[in-house]
Formats: C-alpha cells, structure tokens, sequence
C-alpha cells in the first residue's frame, strides 16, 4: 500500500524525533550516571546491538578518534553485522539504515549515494577516492564498516563536494586497539538467489611472524557470477583485499594493504518513451523508425551515416522550424518533417519492466585498484606523526547501443602527513594537527554522447539496424570529448580541538590548497567535427580557501546540541576525474560551498540508545559553475532524524526521517536550462510517432525555486528496522522505508508514485554454520528511480525490481 506524505506529517516527525531526544534523556539519568568528564575513555561493547550504536570512535570525520555522539556534525555508521542480518549488498540497501540518503539512478548502477540531494564521494580509509558516480558498482561486502557522513568534509580531507560522502573502512588485520589476533579466522559464504544469482566470498585474517616481527593481515575475495532480473544483463565481478599491519619498533607500525575491483556488467537506462500512463499503467508506444540510416549495411547507425543523411542530426532544438520558439508548449506537429526521425507500425501494449534499454552487446567494465600504506609514528603518549600513502585508479569502458558510450584511464596519488598533538591538564583534553599534502590526479578520457537517442528502439523488440549505433569506442573515431590532463593539490591543513572539561568541545580547521590544472586535447582526428573546437587546451593554477568551525556541549541528561558552519572548496571534474579546457579557460573548474547545521544528540541506558536530529543549509557560492552529471550546483535545505535501540540483546531497533528540498542555483538564477524533451512535455504535438526516430530538445523554465527544485529526490523519506535474535540461534529482521512521490525530470511532467519498500530477512546459526534467508521487496512493489533528472528526466524511467529472494550459507572458523 502507498503512503503519501504531507506538511503535517511532517511537523509530527520532527516533533517526535525532538521529544524522543528530550524524554528519554529524563529517564536516562534515572537508569544510568554519566561517566566523569575527566575518566578515560573505556570501550564499551553492547551484547546483541550487531555494532549500530555508535560507541566506537570515528576518526574520518573530523580526523579526531571521537564516536559520533561527540562529533557536531550529521553523520551515521552502518556495521558488517548490520549490512550481513539485513541483507545490503548495494548501496541502495543503506537507505533503511541512514537518513538522508536516497539516491536516483545513474543509469542503474550504484556507485556512490545521493546524499542530501546530490552525488556524493567515496572515501576508503578516510581518504578520497576518484569519483564514481556510475562508472562500477560500489561493493559492500569487503567492507567492515561504512560512514556516512552529510555535508562538505572537514578541512583536513581536501576539497569536496556538496552532498557529502561515504566512508569505506576494510576489514581490520588487529583484534582491538593495538592487539593482534590470538589465532586465524575466518569465514566462507556462498549466495544464491533469484535471476541466478551466484555469489561466492571468503575471508580469513590472524596473525603472522617474519622474524622477530609479528604482524596481522586480513585477506577478503569475491567472485560473482549472476543474471539479471532485466534483459540483456548480467554481472561478473573479482574483488580482492587484504591488509597487513605490522609493528616495526615499539613505537613505529606500518598499516598497508589495498582492493582490486574487475567488474564486468552494463548500465540500465531503463525504460524510454515515457509517459504518465506508462508509470501508472504499463502502456507503451510501439513502433520502429521508417527509414533505415545504415548506409553501409554494418547494421550499425555511425556518426557519419547520420550527418550524410540528416545533417546535425535527429535532435531538433525547440521548434524554430515552425516558428514554435525555444519551449516545449509551443511546439507542434509540424515541427517534425524529419523523415528519418519518423516511426511506423505503431500501436500500444503493456510493457514489462524487465524489457530495458541494454542492448545485447552492452558493456561496462571496469579494473579498479587501490592501495595504500600508512606509516605511524607513536612519538609519546601525546604526540603522533602519520604519513598516509594512497592510490587509487580505473580502466573504464562503457558501451550502450542507444548512442552512448565512454572511457576513462585515470588515476589518483596522494601523500599526507598527518602530525597530532595532545595536550591535557586540568581545564580540559586539547588537541591540534598539521597536515601537509600533495594529491596528483592524472587523466585520460573519452566519450561519445553527440548522437544519443534513447527513443529510437521500440522496447518490445529490441535493438535492430534500425536503432542500434556505432559507437566512438567501437571505432576510436568521433568522439564528443576526448581529453588528457591532470591536475596537482598541494595543501596545508591545520585542525584543533578544544574539548572542555567543564562540557563545551570547540573544533576548529582551516586549509589551503593550490591546485594547478592542465588539460586538452591533442588527438584533434580523434574527435567528432562538430565538438572538436570545445576542447582546446587549456591550464591554470587557483588557490582555495576552505575552514569550518564547530562546538557542542554535553548538558545533563545525556544531551549534546551542536552546531557547525563551514566552507568547502571543490574541483569541477566529470565522471571519469576529467577537467574540461572550456572550464579552465573560463575560470570555472574550481568553487566552493556554505553550510551551517545545527542538531542535537544524545547516547542513553548506557549506550543502548542513541538518538540524533538536525537541520541544515549547504549551498554553493558561485551559481554560474557545475557539473549537471555529478557536481552540480545546489542548495539544499533539510532535516534529519535517526534513532538506534538495543532494547536487550535480542532485540535491536532503529527509525530514521528525512526532509530534503533541493533547488538547483544555476537552474534559478538563469530562469531556464535545456533539457530533452518527453512526450508529456511536448502537449502541442497530438502524433508523437513524428519524433521517436530522434530526440527533441528545448528550454524548461526554471524562474521560480520550486521548479528549479531537482527532480527524483523526495521531500520526505521515513525508514524503521527491526530485528530479533533467539537465544537457540535463530534470527529475524525486517525494514521498511517509505518514500514521497516525486518528478521524473526537470519540466515536472510525470510524476512517479510514493511507495514502501519492505525487505525481510531470517537466519539461523548453529555451531560454525549460519543459514540466511533475505527477501528483497518482500510486498512486490512496483516502483519506479528517476535517471539522470537534469537533462533526461522526462524521457527515461528506471523500473525497480519485483520481489525477489537470496539465500546464503556460511562456515565460520
């Protein structure tokens, strides 16, 4: 059954979250005293709570080892236990687990979460890696824990986006804090499921001598080989991890280690031909163009073959043609006499969501690799020096039948110093960092997007001569873009932290980076005629600013309010690290944003109950500057609410809520933007068979903040879970997450309808062997992801998946 949200609900939520906060902060101090502000820190560990309360430090969002009640700012944990009881295997699982992150589909691969309403980072240790909006799925399973963290990062992490990031920490080769392992273990977990579904992963991690020298190491391998619920799909993925750590003197230790990631799978733009009836109903337009354009019988469309027989292609620009102007409204049936743009044998059926854009020889694959070695000076008790070695890189290739494809070969070294100073005495535990870095990124990327028509396979036959294109990758000839560069940080970061004994923490930070960047290219042949003069060479060298302040304070009851407000520099890079020349010689490859964020947490029953709310504002400061495809420029306005139970150690609780409203500043301030158009954008045309064959484009008003909004994201999400353990080994879980309805695309022409998503889960444990069954969409919903909303929004539509089920079996020793 779909729930819809309104005003109302709301205000009750927020109201609820802060009344949660204030009266189980009352009967909190009844049940359990606070510990004395002066007392060390001990770990405290709640049978049963499967590591979702966040009693662990966390060190990657400040860079302080403080847990998330002590940190002012909005962020969440998600633990192995929890990702392994509910069954997450995407990113797109960790919705039930946090708020603020509902993510539209980028063309169907999970790479990195919206969070807060725009494309975020992913970090693996607490250090940047290369943006990946889509290019490969983000994997979980390699993973022992992950942090989300909402907002810009801290200064000490470099220049970042807007939305925030998630944090991936690998398994761990200590048992504890500086402890190795006793004796080895380790696990062996084979998953199978619906749409065959074949998972195969193993771990193992103990100690190790060489010499005189113990060390620990953690090994992680995955092998998948799956179908797919869609047509035309499947994955075939390798991960590899290890990690090694090693105490070289007794106060030296080296921590190395790294992933490889071969992944071989496809993009999904989903389903074309959108309309309001095809979302409510199924109902799809049929029909094939009427005139072939593969000259030369290849059975493929090539760039060429399309400017010899419609010169500037099949994407007339509003209706000029017909004196019908830039916008959609006034375009009409005769302003489409493009012969080649025209569909015959037309009709209307019932389309099934597995039938997709993926066309049989579709492909995305993707090598990445990642490695890193942090060596650890323990000075004194008081004084650390760390040096952190990181690098990060991928082969990408991306291939789609509808006219789109890419490739990146890019890279990324970075190289910090991280120096930290503790002082204490009898006013409070003061601590300061210094941290110089360089981070060199290196690019080379290609892709091919001038003859992309997504309208032009009828998706109840599938690809023919007739609609399947050539592609630049495929002949390495007549490409949109093709660029090589790089670009070099070098920085300095200062970071403090003034933690009171009296219960005021202040944390201060401030950096500067001087990036130089160079790119163009010099493969002129290589390039379509028509783009080739955008991408002349060009460099430059911009200093950036960024800072943040922040303070909390513990009052009585286990309160802690707090609030930050911060400026975040970032690089304007597209999907594969790239810069574009038009950029730099424009000035607009580097920008920055504002937050400021005010909330209230709390940590109860001694650590069994946690409880956090905020409100926020982040957006960026130049309007005219960003990325539609992965940074762009925003802002956004919101509350977040997050509540962690362990009632005992049976029984684990959670709920979060969120409200977001995202606005597109570029969008606003120009009053309109150009998108391609749907068929529900285009009223004035009665026949849309006239324009299938190609792929009409216009300008959408944008004049007011409410349809500059950015489609996809929904106003209001809620999500509860539970879960219950028997003391025989048995186990259940269940989530459920309820989301608003929301526009497909920037013109607000169709909308997709609210639903709740329902996910359950059994397992049962006996001696070294676990049994778990997962049931994904356990109530069958039907439910639809918006792709791509700032130029594609009305014209394509992912439907989600139908329920389906997974089993896994697991050995422990």
């Amino acid at each position: 059954m779909q729930r819809r949200f309104t005003t109302s609900h709301a205000r009750r939520a927020v109201t609820l979250a802060v009344t949660l906060l204030s009266c189980t902060a009352l009967t909190g101090h009844a049940i359990a005293a606070e510990a004395d502000a002066g007392e060390e820190k001990k770990e405290i560990v709640v049978q049963g709570s499967l590591g979702a309360l966040p009693l662990k430090d966390v060190g990657t969002i400040f860079g302080f080892n403080k847990n998330l009640v002590e940190t002012p700012r909005s962020a969440s944990t998600i633990s192995k236990e929890q990702m392994e009881r509910f069954g997450a295997t995407e990113i797109y699982d960790l919705m039930a687990q946090s708020p603020g992150v509902f993510t539209n589909s980028f063309f169907g691969v999970g790479g990195a979460l919206d969070i807060r309403g725009t494309p975020g980072e992913v970090y693996f240790r607490g250090v940047r890696r290369l943006d990946n909006p889509g290019n490969y799925p983000t994997p979980l399973g390699a993973s022992d824990r992950v942090d989300i963290v909402r907002g810009p990062s801290s200064p000490i992490y470099g220049p970042s986006k807007t939305g925030g990031y998630m944090n991936f920490v690998p398994k761990s080769a200590r048992a504890g804090k500086g402890k190795f392992l006793d004796k080895a273990e380790g696990e062996v977990n084979y998953t199978g499921g619906s749409w065959s579904k074949n998972v195969l992963s193993a771990t193992i991690r103990g100690p190790g001598k060489i010499g005189s020298k113990e060390f620990g190491y953690s090994l992680y391998g995955e092998v998948e080989d799956s179908g797919s619920y869609y047509r035309n799909m499947s994955t075939k993925q390798t991960i590899l991890q290890a990690s090694f750590d090693v105490d070289l003197t007794s106060n030296l230790r080296l921590e190395f280690g790294g992933m490889y990631h071969n992944y071989k799978g496809q993009q999904n733009g989903g389903w074309n031909r959108l309309t309001q009836a095809l979302v409510n109903n199924g109902t799809y337009l049929t029909g094939e163009p009427t005139l072939s354009m593969d000259s030369n019988g290849d059975g493929k469309i090539s760039a060429r073959e399309i400017e010899d027989l419609s010169p500037g292609g099949l994407s007339p620009f509003g209706g000029f043609t017909c004196g019908g102007g830039v916008f959609a409204s006034s375009i009409t049936n005769g302003c489409f006499s493009n012969k080649y743009m025209v569909v015959n044998n037309t009709g209307t059926t019932t389309l099934s969501r597995k039938n997709v854009l993926t066309g049989p020889n579709d492909k995305l694959w993707n090598k990445a690799t990642t490695l890193y070695a942090d060596l650890i000076w323990d000075a004194s008790d008081t004084l650390e020096i760390k040096n952190q070695l990181f690098y990060d890189g991928y082969d990408n290739l991306n291939e789609n039948a509808y006219g789109f494809a890419q490739f990146h070969n890019s890279y990324v070294i970075e190289d910090k110093i991280v120096a930290t100073k503790k002082v204490e005495n009898d006013l409070g535990k003061f601590q300061f960092q210094l941290s110089p870095s360089i981070r060199y990124t290196d690019f080379l990327h290609g892709d091919d997007y001038t003859y992309e028509y997504f309208h032009r396979v009828d998706l109840t036959k599938g690809y023919t001569a007739l609609s399947t294109r050539a592609l630049a990758t495929q002949c390495n000839c007549d490409y949109t873009n093709y660029l090589r560069g790089y670009y070099t940080d070098a920085a300095f970061a200062a970071l403090t932290d003034f933690d009171f004994k009296f219960g005021l923490d202040v944390t201060l930070g401030a950096r500067y980076d001087s990036i130089h960047v160079q790119t163009g290219s010099d493969n002129a042949h290589l390039q379509n005629p028509i783009t080739v003069a955008a991408n002349k060479s060009g460099k430059d060298t911009n200093g950036l600013w960024s800072w943040s302040a922040s303070a909390n304070y513990k009052l009585p009851y286990g309160l802690v309010p707090y609030g930050t407000i911060s400026r975040q520099s970032t690089v304007i890079a597209g999907q594969g690290a790239e810069v574009y020349a038009s950029n730099v010689n424009n000035n607009q490859w580097t920008t920055a944003s504002k937050m400021w964020e005010l909330g209230i947490k709390g940590s109860w029953l001694g650590g069994r109950l946690y409880a956090a709310v905020d409100t926020y504002n982040q957006k960026r400061t130049d309007f005219a500057i960003q990325s539609s495809t992965v940074n762009q420029s925003v802002e956004t306005r919101g509350v977040e609410a997050e509540v962690r139970w362990s009632v005992d150690k049976h029984l684990l609780l959670s709920a979060n809520y969120t409200k977001t409203k995202v606005y597109n500043l570029s969008f606003f301030n120009a009053g309109s933007t150009f998108s391609f158009l749907g068929i529900a954008d285009l009223t004035g045309v009665t026949n849309p068979y006239l324009y299938l064959g190609g792929q009409p484009g216009g300008l959408v008003l944008t004049n007011t903040m409410e349809k500059s909004r950015r489609a996809g994201i929904p106003t209001n999400t809620a999500s509860a879970t539970a879960t219950y353990a028997f003391d025989n080994g048995l186990a259940f879980a269940a989530s459920a997450t309820a989301v608003d309805s929301v526009y497909s695309g920037q013109s607000q022409a169709v909308k997709l309808p609210a639903y709740t998503l329902v996910d359950l889960s059994a397992s049962y444990k006996t001696g070294p062997w676990l049994f778990r069954v997962v049931v994904k969409n356990a109530t069958n919903a039907t439910y639809f992801r918006a792709n791509f909303t700032e130029l594609f929004g009305s014209t394509i539509v992912l439907p989600e998946k139908p329920r389906s089920v997974q089993g896994s079996l697991v050995y422990k020793f």
